[in-house]
């Protein structure tokens, strides 16, 4: 490999971005398809080849965590040393209640194969990202590490949910195709 390859140590330097929870997805995905060229484990045999697979795979789960605002949340705590204890649980009812309301009403919406009212909880959701990222980018600055605890965890239960309104539009979707075979 060449003297100038990079560092697996910190993710950020790995896809030559800075450190900061800001990045540019574009960017991003335009590392991380030079750095699968280059560490592609079919370019070599043997050892090399183990470890070339060994690097794919660890490139992989860096995009993975930059990739997620909850993850790069996280990652960006754990590099200045402030470790998020997932046991402790969401304190803020009201988000809490909020949370479980949207989640009963995609299960509604899913049963009723509702893609229109999916798409309008989606958005929903990706407001509430993006308030609580806001949130992290300000108390990560200030190193007010509660706050930016706080909406990291809100951030990876939004996430979540938001992966499973994917997954309900997808299946929504799937279901309208498949109806329209049979007609």
């Amino acid at each position: 490999m060449s003297d100038n390859a990079p560092t697996f140590a910190n993710f950020f330097a790995l896809f030559e971005l800075p450190i900061t929870f800001e990045i540019e997805p574009t960017k991003l995905n335009e590392r991380l398809r030079q750095l699968q060229s280059q560490y592609h484990p079919d370019k070599l045999s043997g050892n090399e080849s183990a470890s070339l697979q060994q690097n794919s795979a660890v490139i992989n789960h860096a995009y993975d965590i930059l990739s997620n605002p909850d993850s790069r949340a996280n990652y960006l705590l754990e590099l200045s040393g402030q470790e998020l204890n997932t046991d402790h649980s969401i304190a803020d009812l009201d988000f809490l209640d909020d949370a479980m309301e949207m989640r009963m009403d995609l299960d509604d919406a899913e049963a009723a194969n509702d893609l229109a009212t999916i798409s309008k909880l989606k958005s929903n959701v990706d407001e509430r990202i993006d308030s609580q990222s806001q949130r992290f980018v300000t108390a990560y600055a200030e190193q007010d590490w509660s706050v930016a605890k706080d909406a990291t965890q809100k951030l990876k239960f939004l996430v979540k949910l938001k992966k499973d309104m994917d997954i309900a539009i997808d299946n929504s979707q799937q279901q309208t195709d498949d109806d329209d075979l049979y007609l």
